[in-house]
């Protein structure tokens, strides 16, 4: 564990900009710290990884600069070590630490719980998860996964010549659940629109946001299967993903199987890349930020 502190119409696609919503009513309820303040941000995942860690990574950076903020956090840590990593920042007395993503859930209710005076932002957490903290200290920053498939499956749609598409996710999550969901059913809307058919191959999880391997591992079989688009929700197993499809298009010598990368805007880093759903997750944050400078965070 490391705890840091730091103050062609193919080719021409540009990249596609979501901005979440935050899940709001945020009771006044929150005792704000008087001094400056400091976020903390967890991770499973790496802070480079070149998806989900680094785009959360820099959305926190992003809205500590807008807010006068100070940063601290700890990345590629453990599942084991969720509630252990939050206490360590806790116990130094942050203003509020920043969980991105659902599967931090338990940890974050565990120790807000025991930290009363603590904010605590979890980023795609479940719309109920605010409800189950006994201190009113949790929010869920909730952007529409659904919407966020339905883009990325509208391109899917309008992009696929073999007529199948796949998705990798990391953890079978309600938030990768959805922007499956989305995906298949804007891909074979679109597709029908122009006169195509859409077979979206089952989703395959990792397990592990980390593992770059099994991303190449997967698109390689799916490739097999004839997939000559992918969406993922995976981190750096989307990367692996990339990595495989751009070697496969490399040894075609063509590019004819195609990603859509997100929550950044990631067109130009691989060869592969067609579109971006970029999520604006920074504004979720700096809205929490604000709302515990002025007390009314919770919910």
């Amino acid at each position: 564990m490391f705890i840091k502190k730091e103050a062609n119409m193919k080719r021409k696609l540009i990249a596609m900009v979501v901005t979440g919503a935050v899940v709001a009513s945020m009771a006044p309820t929150f005792t704000a710290h008087a001094d400056t303040h400091t976020v903390a941000m967890i991770c499973d995942s790496s802070i480079s990884d070149g998806g989900w860690g680094m785009a959360c990574y820099n959305a926190m950076m992003d809205a500590a600069e807008k807010c006068g903020w100070e940063t601290m956090y700890s990345d590629s840590i453990a599942q084991s070590a969720y509630y252990d990593t939050i206490v360590s920042y806790c116990d130094l007395d942050v203003d509020m630490i920043y969980a991105p993503g659902n599967q931090y859930t338990d940890a974050v209710l565990q120790a807000a719980e025991e930290y009363p005076d603590i904010a605590f932002a979890l980023l795609n957490g479940g719309a109920d998860t605010p409800a189950k903290a006994e201190n009113g200290n949790v929010s869920s920053l909730l952007p529409d996964a659904k919407q966020i498939g339905w883009i990325a499956g509208a391109l899917a749609g309008l992009m696929s010549d073999t007529g199948t598409i796949a998705f990798i996710g990391g953890m079978e999550l309600d938030t990768t659940l959805a922007k499956y969901d989305g995906y298949g059913e804007a891909a074979a809307y679109v597709a029908e629109e122009n006169g195509k058919s859409i077979t979206l191959l089952d989703p395959v999880y990792s397990g592990d946001f980390s593992a770059s391997d099994k991303g190449l591992e997967f698109a390689k079989a799916m490739m097999d299967q004839d997939a000559d688009v992918f969406f993922g929700d995976a981190s750096a197993v989307d990367s692996g993903a990339r990595q495989a499809i751009d070697e496969a298009n490399e040894a075609a010598g063509e590019i004819k199987v195609y990603d859509i990368a997100q929550p950044a805007d990631l067109l130009g880093q691989n060869d592969c890349v067609i579109g971006s759903q970029v999520t604006d997750n920074s504004v979720l944050i700096e809205l929490s930020m604000k709302a515990v400078e002025d007390g009314s965070f919770g919910g």
